[in-house]
């Protein structure tokens, strides 16, 4: 096991109900900005419920921030917050209303042009405190440091990360979930999926507890996902969904173990370049990148098709072979198409997806950072 240093200080709320609680979660005499995406909260209950809980509170909202959030929204946002004074950010939705927070709550305080925090990874120094109210379970981004934002006029996608930005609490009420479309369950148990197999689908490095940590929340959401599709209102089943999402990327079992994230990369430019749903991209991406780099990956995809899809019998390279399979065919089963053809992209894109990769400084990817532009090639083409 590598050496690490783990920290997560995120306050988490979870089950129905704990809405009502925020209230006691900010202080008293904030000055609140509630931030939240295209509405859906308002037709769900949810944003009935944090009026409620903060009621007598000195309350604004900003609302539009859009999937994918976009840099010039959200600076609109950070001179909202500016002007009037704002102390404290309240985010209300899915992991990119929280994304979108995290940066506004940078930026206020950020001396320069925000961008380079993402541009430039400028040093975030101060932040505006926030919480969250989770609607979507997808990102992990309530229980991390993580944000992803993207400029649209350019149509660049980056991220940062910084501890200032760490929810100071997040609520996760499995009931929020209840209303959302096939299409974003889907989306987030893809996405869990895929933050798990970043950080697990390496190479062994002795760390038996991370493994079977990651090998459980791999197999829950094989188990209970198509259970929230198949009852949108079966609570054991969200709540479990949604824990495991939150699970998989708040640095637990990312502690003493290398990680890979090229899928993470590739995906990111597939969504500039073409629009596609984050979670769609790593649908398309993380299968061929599994193929490609078996080699690189050996002897986790035999512990992977072992642990995970019970696949004993066979040649090592007939299981490895399985695995993969049972990857696509698990994420097809999920409502999420896994080949770049299913959404009208054909593989013309690749020289632009490895021009972007490589403006971004991402010449060489991965845990052995041995992903290069011929390698991207390989697994676009093999993800036609």
């Amino acid at each position: 096991m590598e050496n690490f240093v783990f920290y997560n200080p995120v306050k988490i709320l979870f089950g129905k109900g704990q809405i009502a609680n925020i209230g006691a979660e900010i202080p008293a005499d904030a000055k609140i900005l509630m931030t939240y995406g295209g509405g859906s909260i308002k037709t769900n209950g949810v944003y009935e419920q944090v009026k409620s809980a903060l009621a007598g509170r000195d309350v604004l909202e900003f609302g539009g921030i859009e999937p994918n959030p976009h840099l010039e929204t959200l600076m609109k946002a950070v001179e909202l917050v500016r002007q009037e004074g704002i102390d404290f950010l309240l985010a209300v939705g899915g992991g990119s209303v929280l994304d979108g927070t995290k940066f506004i709550a940078a930026a206020v305080p950020f001396e320069g042009e925000p961008w380079d925090i993402l541009a430039k990874q400028a040093p975030v120094t101060a932040a505006v405190p926030f919480g969250a109210v989770l609607t979507l379970p997808a990102t992990g981004s309530e229980m991390n440091i993580n944000a992803v934002i993207t400029k649209w006029e350019t149509k660049e996608k980056l991220y940062f990360a910084s501890p200032l930005v760490f929810p100071r609490f997040s609520v996760l009420d499995p009931e929020t979930t209840f209303s959302l479309p096939p299409r974003q369950i889907g989306n987030g148990i893809v996405d869990a999926y895929t933050h798990v197999m970043e950080q697990y689908l390496t190479y062994p490095v002795n760390a038996p507890l991370q493994d079977r940590m990651a090998e459980s929340i791999l197999k829950t959401l094989i188990e209970e996902g198509p259970k929230t599709l198949a009852n949108p209102h079966d609570y054991d089943a969200r709540a479990n969904v949604m824990w495991c999402a939150t699970m998989a990327l708040n640095g637990l079992i990312a502690v003493g173990v290398p990680q890979d994230w090229a899928t993470h990369m590739i995906g990111h430019e597939l969504t500039a370049e073409h629009g596609l749903d984050h979670a769609q991209t790593l649908a398309i991406v993380l299968p061929s990148t599994l193929s490609v780099r078996r080699d690189r990956k050996w002897q986790k995809l035999l512990q992977y098709a072992a642990r995970v899809w019970n696949i004993v019998d066979g040649s090592e390279a007939e299981r490895i072979e399985q695995a993969i399979a049972h990857t696509r065919n698990f994420f097809e089963s999920v409502g999420v198409p896994t080949r770049l053809s299913d959404y009208g992209v054909g593989v013309e894109t690749i020289p632009a997806i490895i021009e972007r990769l490589q403006q971004h400084g991402f010449s060489t990817m991965g845990e052995q950072q041995d992903v290069d532009s011929q390698v991207v090639e390989k697994i676009l083409t093999l993800s036609a």
